[in-house]
């Protein structure tokens, strides 16, 4: 069985457009751009600087189909591993009011400020989408 790194490595070579196309698909009409919120630089740049570790953080810069920023839906992602279990959370960048989503083996939403359990935002369900899709994208060997 392969490991969570190799299948970022070989199946997946390129992070950043993975991420993108399952953020297009799960918040559409919005378009993504990945980048890592740290260096400015490129998803699969960053995934290189870590030498394909799954422990990252990234962020989801948000258009409209015409190309106008949205950073009000710009997501912060976060990836990361336990054991084998692959585990992700997702933030708004810029609305600190919203509680933020943990996916591991369920989703978790989550106030930002406590860590306290929340109900899901009217605008959580595209999230859980994409954290699902992108756990099953990241890590298919698991189920």
């Amino acid at each position: 069985m392969p490991s969570p790194e190799s299948s970022i490595g070989s199946a997946n070579t390129d992070l950043s457009r993975l991420v993108a196309a399952a953020a297009d698909l799960c918040r559409k009409p919005l378009r993504h751009a990945v980048v890592s919120p740290s260096h400015g630089v490129s998803a699969a740049e960053a995934d290189a600087e870590t030498h394909h570790s799954l422990d990252l953080c990234l962020r989801l810069e948000a258009r409209t189909p015409e190309g106008e920023r949205l950073p009000a839906e710009d997501l912060e992602l976060e990836i990361y591993s336990s054991g084998e279990a692959l585990n992700l959370t997702l933030a708004w960048c810029h609305r600190d009011d919203q509680p933020l989503l943990w996916h591991g083996s369920h989703p978790v939403w989550m106030d930002g400020a406590t860590g306290l359990r929340s109900s899901c935002p009217p605008e959580g369900d595209p999230l859980e989408a994409l954290a699902r899709r992108l756990r099953a994208l990241l890590q298919p060997d698991q189920g």
